[in-house]
């Protein structure tokens, strides 16, 4: 049979099993000198790094892990010098919107397959880059981008694919499970902090890790995976774990939990129920086991109930482990199926319990008034805690609620903020039960 060119398609170059598979590297940061690294220390046959992109390439010649680069690799600042080369892969390690998604959008069009661990790119762009890359009859592949190396893109799309996925809750930003660990054997917020930042494991502006929009990101692509639901990053509800402090894990030990960064979403008929927040996890919970920067993703399923992945998440190595593996999948003629997938609307609304902290100059009513604007909107107390030791003139105490909706509650809460007695704004956290629901 003759077949028929698509108008507007290129000619793919076609990764054949077994031949030597050219790939071009942009960006020669911590992830991408450690894929030289692993690709120098595995000895793939089949794969040949020809081309190394990054803006003052000199300097990163002279790096440390350039001692991986094979002499025959072409150091370019040029773009141009990798999209009108012969590679047949570029992996993308840049990071950011622009100018990268035009330069892999030029890619993809030229025929070359696309592996990233670009979570912003994939969560604002990726729908649309998957189909050009189906268009051109090239993959676009980036397991890298949540989890580090954690495999669990490929493990729900191939592990869990004959499942119908409901649920999604784990701990994918390693940054802040590492501060928040840290925190929990008493460490305070800013030291720790700090010490992310030496270690590589925060940025300068540890924004992105510590607000959650990195965890926000990842959370939308594993719901367009998993859920089949395509997520607007912006409407996703985030909260900072900045605001929690060494108190508060003294408290959430009395209630036999922990506090942990924690991403979940949930099919709702229409609606994705998702958030990114602090939240208390019960001890018991196999999130309150992750410590230091490992990952971990609960997928849950109609027929096959709660499946666990769980790794390291933050680092160099295990991104480029992940980057080098997502690499041979495509080299092996592993074909990314990308299923059909809904726009869906998001709310951060669900029905949990809820952890409040306050800190007041201690006076009589505060209880009573915290009680009246509680029972105001319907919610209700379940347990008061309160540490001796401090000062009443900035006294810590908890009131934990019983389950409500979090709009409910930040009304509730908003009203309290503005008595006299406080001395802070009120930290408010869901607390993780089995038997949360989205409303």
């Amino acid at each position: 049979m003759k077949q028929t060119k698509v108008k507007g398609q290129s000619k793919a170059k076609k990764v054949v099993v077994g031949s030597t598979v050219k790939v071009a590297l942009l960006g020669f940061g911590t992830v991408g000198s450690g894929v030289a690294q692993v690709l120098a220390a595995s000895k793939f046959p089949g794969l040949q790094l020809t081309h190394i992109f990054n803006r003052n390439v000199e300097r990163k010649r002279a790096s440390a892990g350039a001692k991986f680069v094979p002499a025959s690799v072409v150091w370019t600042e040029n773009i141009d010098d990798v999209l009108k080369s012969d590679v047949d892969v570029v992996i993308e390690l840049m990071g950011g919107l622009n100018p990268v998604e035009g330069w892999l959008r030029k890619a993809l069009t030229a025929g070359k397959s696309v592996v990233t661990a670009n979570k912003q790119l994939i969560a604002y762009r990726g729908a649309n880059l998957a189909k050009l890359a189906g268009r051109h009859g090239v993959q676009l592949v980036y397991g890298a981008a949540v989890a580090g190396g954690v495999p669990v893109i490929p493990g729900i799309r191939q592990g869990l694919g004959g499942d119908q996925l409901t649920r999604l809750s784990g701990i994918v930003n390693g940054t802040c499970n590492y501060i928040l660990s840290r925190m929990e054997a008493g460490a305070d917020y800013a030291t720790v902090l700090a010490d992310a930042q030496q270690l590589g494991y925060a940025e300068a502006n540890p924004s992105a890790d510590v607000d959650g929009f990195d965890a926000r990101a990842k959370l939308c692509i594993l719901s367009r995976i998993a859920l089949h639901a395509e997520l607007d990053p912006d409407a996703v509800a985030t909260q900072s774990i900045s605001t929690v402090e060494a108190i508060d894990f003294t408290y959430a030990k009395e209630l036999n939990c922990t506090i942990r960064q924690v991403s979940r979403a949930q099919v709702d008929g229409t609606l994705v129920h998702a958030r990114v927040a602090p939240m208390l996890v019960p001890l018991t919970s196999p999130m309150a086991w992750s410590h230091g920067t490992q990952n971990m993703v609960v997928a849950s399923g109609r027929f096959g109930g709660d499946v666990v992945f769980s790794g390291h998440g933050a680092g160099g190595e295990p991104t480029a482990v992940a980057v080098v593996s997502d690499l041979l999948a495509v080299a092996q003629g592993c074909k990314a199926v990308e299923l059909p997938v809904r726009k869906r609307e998001t709310t951060g609304e669900f029905l949990a319990p809820h952890y409040l902290r306050f800190v007041v100059d201690d006076k009589p009513g505060i209880v009573s008034a915290i009680a009246g604007a509680l029972a105001k909107v319907g919610a209700n107390i379940d347990s008061l805690l309160q540490k001796p030791g401090f000062p009443k003139h900035r006294l810590p105490f908890v009131v934990t609620t019983e389950p409500c909706l979090t709009s409910t509650i930040e009304k509730a809460v908003a009203s309290i903020a503005k008595l006299d007695c406080m001395l802070e704004k009120p930290l408010c956290l869901q607390i993780l039960v089995a038997e949360d629901k989205p409303e």
